[in-house]
């Protein structure tokens, strides 16, 4: 191994988890902290609840509950066609203004 390259390496870091769970590792940093283990983890506890990490699953229920009260309006076929030209039909229609 190449001599001061190489960061500290610690036999017995601490890993603790927010529900009170701590076992040892071998890792670069002396001390980690987690939010979910495998104590507390729903898939493997058993358990039937979502880990919601900064409300994301609300978040998605509100926009979900949202999208079924107000269905998205019809746009019709010929409307699509004039709201977006083709690559090609936008190139003609500018070289048509520079001349």
């Amino acid at each position: 191994m190449k001599k001061d390259i190489h960061p500290q390496y610690y036999p017995n870091a601490v890993v603790s988890c927010a529900c009170g769970n701590s076992w040892t590792v071998g890792s670069t940093a002396p001390e980690i902290r987690v939010d979910v283990c495998s104590k507390c983890h729903p898939f493997f506890s058993g358990e039937q609840r979502i880990v919601d990490t900064g409300g994301q699953v609300e978040r998605f229920r509100r926009r979900l509950a949202k999208a079924v009260q107000e269905p998205a309006p019809e746009v019709e076929p010929e409307a699509k066609e004039a709201a977006a030209p083709t690559p090609g039909k936008r190139i003609r229609q500018q070289a048509a203004q520079d001349a």
